[in-house]
This record gives C-alpha cells, structure tokens and sequence, in this order.
C-alpha cells in the first residue's frame, strides 16, 4: 500500500488531574507552586531538595531557583563529590580505551561521595534555618528532604546536547571528546549509577521537573508521575519517537512521516524505553520523563510475571526503523553471542534481531550469513587488508539475498548481516543496545568526517562461518507457519529462530482481530493499513488509535485486547507484527 502517512510524532498518555495531580509551566509558575508547597508546611526550616540526573543543565537550573526561591542556604551536592582524577581511577576498567565499548557498572551512588565531606555537608544543612535549597545530581543521598523535586532528564536529549559540546560526563570536564566516547561512558556508567539512585525517589518525590525544552521548564506534581505510571500499564501506548542522520540514511521516513527537512534520516527509535520518552498530558501541559522510568516503576505490571523474573527490571524488546530507500548499505556487522557478551561486557543476554521488510524498492538485498566454503582466515585477512586498501568483496563472502515487502529474515547473533540501499526495515531485537562489531563500512567516513569505528577482534571473535547459504535460506529466510485461517483473519507464525527468545507472530486482518497477552508483554506494529484502533472488550481503557509504521505496546497487565481496521473509503487487508518473549 503506498501513501502517505498519519504517523503521530508526539504521541502521548492523558493523566486525569485532581487538587495533588497537576502540573505547572514555565519558571514564574514553578517558583510559585514551590513557595506555595513551602508556605503550606508552617514550619521554620525547610529542606527542599531538588535532585538531578545528569544532563539537565545544572547552572542555569540553579540559578532560576535562587532567584525564585530565594534560600537562605544553598548546598551543592557536586562539592561533596569526588574528583575527576579519583572517578577516572576508579572507572578506568569499565571507560576502557576502546571508542565504542566498555564495561557495564555496578557502583551504586555513594562511592562517587567523599565520605568526610558528606558527613560535613549533612551537618551544616542539619544546621542551617529557614529555606535550604540542596540542589545537584545525588542531593537526596546527603539530605532528608521537606520537599524533594526530582529533574530528570530524556536520554535523546542528553545525546543533544553532548553532540552539542556543551555536556561533559558526569564528574569530567570532556565538553570536547569525541562524542561517541561521551555517551559509551554515559551508556556504561553514568545511567547505571543514576538509574539505580533515582528509583530509589520515585514513591516519595514530589514533584518532577522536565528541563528537556531549556525554553519552558514544566513541573508536575509526584501524584501526576505516579498517576501517569499507573495509567501507562492499563492501556495500549506509544513512546516518544525519534530520528537520526546517518551516512547510509534514506529518504523514505521523510516522505511518509512528514519529518523536518534534512539531508536524510536513518534511524528511528520508536520503542527502545532505554532511550525514548514518554509523554503525559497532565492537565493540558505535555511533560517528558524517561519511558525506563515506567519499566522501573511497574515492571511486573509491564513485563508480566515470567519475563519479569527473567530479565528484571529491563524492558527485552527492540523496535526501531532503519531507512536505506535512496541511501545505501549498512555496515556489515555481526552480534556476539551470549557467552562473549556475558565475559566481555557484562551483560546477560546478546542482540539477536531481524528485519521485517516494510517497504523494498526493486534491486533491494539483505546480506545474510557467509557462503557456502567461506574459510575463517581468508575473511579474516581480506576484512584486515580493507582497512587500508578501502577495498572489500563483500558479496565473495557474504549472501546476498533480494528483498522485498513484508519479508522477514531472522538474524540471530553470531550471524554476519546488513541491510542493503532501497530497504525500509523495521528492526525487531533484543534490547542490549549498542553491542554491533562492524566488520566493513564500504570505505565510508561518519558524519563527523571520522571513520567509523569497525571492530573486526571482536567481530571475527563472534562470527558463526558454519551459516552458509543451505542454513540461512532453510532457517532464516521467511520461515512463515500459518497458526489458523478463516475469511477475515490469517495468523501466521514467522520467527524468531530457535536460538532467539522473542516469539513473532504476523496477522492479516480485515475485521477485528482478538489478542491475549497472557500475562506477557506484547509489541506491534501496524505493517499494512493506514490505521487501525485498539480496543477492550470490557471497556477497560479508551480505545486507542494506531497508524501505519507506528509500534505500540501493550502491557502484560491489559489482558483481552481487539485491533479493529479503521477504513477511509476503500481499503484493502491490513496486518500486524506482533513480538512476545518465549515463555
């Protein structure tokens, strides 16, 4: 189906309000409903603690608040804290000298506190009368807050800004590091350490305070973040997308979502809660947390029980679109396998992926695992010697497999792979992230005129050679299964490989279509049609509208669901790719 379409860019979660669920917009109504919130207590002495995560812009924040709030003490956690030489000590075996990648932290916040200065600071705010502002990243490690104010922050945005030059790492001064230096130590480190302190805040913080849009601050009440939770895990919902430039970008999702003119866009991340927003309208102000905030807050709920005892509070599905119409290849790369990424980087379980074909043009390809007779040595040494030669005989070793809509080609990790120019993928993975061995960048520079980093240890490391041609077209080749068929619906089973946890089922549809989560979390995305609604037989949430290239989630929580074709005049079948976790 061609068309243009309504793809929503800020989808959002209507909070319902009361006198504590509220929110406030811009620094003079901030500073208002803060004075209120102190007035109301009557008492002599006022702690309130504003606690960041890293990346809000600390200064600035500071100084509207003094000016606003006019303390009579101000207590900065920063000068508790250790210095850059001591944190560099201390986190040299997870920064690593390698551009990319590092090695997961487990510290938790206090080992980044002096202890002497802690015990001091606690003192003098112990000491000091009137209003107390204690303001910075961890200040409700060094205080027990009146009134605690959390600023949290959206990891895009942080990405921005360290792209920007104007965000160093936490405790550093590295404004002018490579960027991908800045956010492997923010991905490795930083948010560890933060993620693990601000859970720690969510059941007793009272008010949240998005700076992402630095030009209209916004504050809503601990009630509205909390309600806004709430309501997330009873409903269907969309995170906050976003879009990226890459050297292999398309033109595609420029056309279709109606994006901002640029040169191209590769990427969009459209349900990936480690990075992406989420959005609650809180009585007609839209407020932007982290959607990891909602995976912390009610994994159980999110998750359902079985994956929750599985992966913990971490959200296992991926869905992102890659857009290579009018561009050209990806990288040629390779995932580790569990047992290398467990000893290498310390994390529990790998990126195995596919890539569902939403759209193809008419020489599109995918590569896909090696051909047949490829000797490890030999590609090993042609993979080196490109390095410097620029050149690469990718299709000597690698199938190349034409490509066309609605195909679905699995790619377990260890298997070497790239999409082709003229493909429009959308991505269905596992959630470790960032841990992709390129092995050959077809002698490209990066947008910041750099190469890009190529990983050919690590890749070499990973690589299963025995995924020749016979295997991969007999296992990872459109291995569709159709489950049950009658006139208006079609469920078809079409992967993941065995290796793989994520289960995906496809459903041709054109009358409504009865889900079940069964206690486990679901996520789909509306692959043909130009929208449908979701919908509860009970009436349980307010129907939700979902459009073509859109992924939405629905939680384990919500149970019974329908999706019901919306049709503007006449339209033909639509149909879903829904993922689930093996259970």
């Amino acid at each position: 189906m061609r068309f243009q379409s309504n793809y929503d860019l800020f989808p959002s979660i209507h909070v319902e309000t009361d006198k504590t669920v509220y929110a406030r917009a811009g620094w003079d109504a901030i500073g208002r409903e803060l004075m209120d919130a102190v007035r109301f207590r009557g008492a002599e002495k006022t702690v309130l603690c504003v606690d960041c995560y890293h990346g809000v812009w600390e200064q600035e924040t500071l100084e509207r608040l003094r000016a606003l709030l006019r303390p009579g003490a101000v207590f900065r956690a920063g000068d508790a804290q250790i210095s850059r030489e001591k944190a560099l000590e201390m986190l040299r075996f997870n920064i690593t000298d390698d551009r990319v990648f590092g090695v997961m932290s487990h510290h938790r916040l206090a080992d980044f506190f002096v202890p002497e200065k802690t015990d001091a600071m606690r003192r003098a705010i112990d000491e000091a009368r009137g209003l107390v502002l204690v303001f910075g990243v961890g200040a409700a490690y060094l205080c027990r807050p009146d009134i605690l104010v959390y600023a949290d922050m959206a990891r895009w945005e942080i990405q921005l800004r360290f792209r920007s030059g104007r965000l160093a790492n936490w405790l550093d001064d590295n404004y002018r590091e490579d960027v991908l230096r800045k956010y492997k130590r923010a991905f490795f480190i930083d948010w560890r350490v933060l993620d693990r302190h601000k859970r720690e805040l969510f059941s007793r913080v009272d008010y949240v305070l998005d700076t992402n849009d630095e030009t209209c601050p916004k504050l809503m009440t601990g009630g509205a973040f909390r309600r806004g939770l709430d309501t997330a895990v009873t409903r269907p919902f969309r995170l906050k997308p976003y879009f990226d430039p890459g050297v292999w970008g398309g033109q595609w999702m420029k056309e279709k979502f109606g994006l901002p003119d640029a040169k191209n866009y590769a990427w969009s991340f459209d349900c990936v809660p480690e990075e992406n927003s989420l959005l609650l309208e809180v009585g007609g102000i839209l407020m932007e947390i982290p959607a990891i905030d909602l995976v912390f807050y009610h994994p159980k709920e999110l998750l359902g029980d079985k994956t929750h005892a599985r992966f913990g509070a971490e959200f296992p599905i991926r869905f992102d679109l890659l857009d290579t119409m009018g561009g050209g290849n990806l990288s040629l790369q390779v995932h580790p396998l569990t047992e290398y990424i467990q000893d290498r980087f310390g994390m529990h379980y790998t990126q195995d992926e596919s890539y569902y074909l939403l759209d193809a043009g008419e020489n599109a390809r995918v590569y896909l695992g090696c051909k047949t007779g490829t000797d490890r040595e030999t590609l090993r040494r042609a993979l080196e010697e490109s390095q410097t030669t620029g050149h690469f005989d990718a299709e000597r070793f690698v199938n190349a497999i034409p490509a066309c809509r609605h195909d679905h080609f699995l790619i377990p990790g260890g298997t070497i792979h790239c999409s082709g120019k003229d493909c429009m993928v959308l991505e269905i993975s596992a959630t470790p992230y960032i841990f992709t061995f390129k092995l050959w960048d077809w002698g490209r520079l990066g947008l910041d005129g750099r190469p890009r980093p190529i990983h050919i240890e690590h890749g070499m490391n990973s690589a299963q050679l025995d995924r020749d041609t016979d295997w991969v077209m007999n296992n990872l080749v459109n291995r569709v299964e159709t489950i049950r068929s009658d006139d208006h619906v079609t469920e078809e089973r079409t992967g993941l490989h065995e290796r793989e946890f994520i289960e995906t089922r496809r459903h041709w549809f054109d009358a409504p279509v009865t889900h079940h989560t069964r206690d486990n979390l679901n996520v789909l995305n509306l692959v043909e049609g130009r929208e449908a609604l979701v919908e509860s037989p009970t009436g349980a949430f307010t129907p939700f509208c979902v459009h073509y290239a859109e992924t939405f989630i629905v939680p384990a929580a919500v149970g019974t669901y329908t999706i019901r074709p919306l049709r503007n005049g006449k339209s033909p079948g639509m149909a879903t790719i829904k993922a689930f976790v093996r259970v």
